[in-house]
């Protein structure tokens, strides 16, 4: 991705996915999405010098815990960032932010939180056109069975 470090592989470590996954969706959403923002989906562990069981992340944090469509789960993640550092970056109150993306101030204080909830990726494009940039969408052939989705930002 230009401009963007790639998301780094989270390692779960002994049952911590098996037992993240025993959560209701929403919570396993909203973790994946903590996840991501943090490091960019890499949870570290301090080095001991005893083994412990752990497994590989696939690179996707959503599709690890399992939860229904986790590319677009993980696009969503990537464009609320944007919208997050373009608010950050005007330094902008949220019932401003609010004016300039046409949503209340509690919608705007979720996407702080990384919470884009019941916006569509087609939303939170359209955020960021608000927010005074361009977003393209381009389609490309795939060798693949099945394309994917991915958001690259330009520096």
């Amino acid at each position: 991705m230009d401009g963007e470090h790639p998301a780094r592989p989270v390692t779960w470590v002994g049952s911590s996915r098996t037992d993240l996954k025993r959560f209701p969706q929403p919570v396993c959403r909203d973790v994946g999405k903590a996840l991501y923002s943090t490091g960019k989906g890499r949870l570290e562990m301090a080095k001991k010098s005893t083994t412990i069981a752990h497994e590989k992340s696939s690179g996707n944090v959503f599709a690890d815990l399992g939860l229904a469509h986790p590319e677009q789960e993980l696009v969503k993640a990537r464009l609320t960032l944007q919208i997050y550092r373009i608010i950050k970056a005007r330094r902008v109150t949220q019932t401003q932010a609010g004016e300039i993306l046409g949503i209340r101030q509690p919608q705007v204080s979720l996407l702080m939180r990384n919470r884009s909830g019941n916006f569509s990726v087609e939303r939170l494009m359209d955020f960021l056109t608000a927010l005074g940039h361009d977003v393209e969408v381009r389609v490309t052939p795939t060798r693949k069975e099945h394309g994917q989705l991915s958001v690259v930002v330009a520096a």
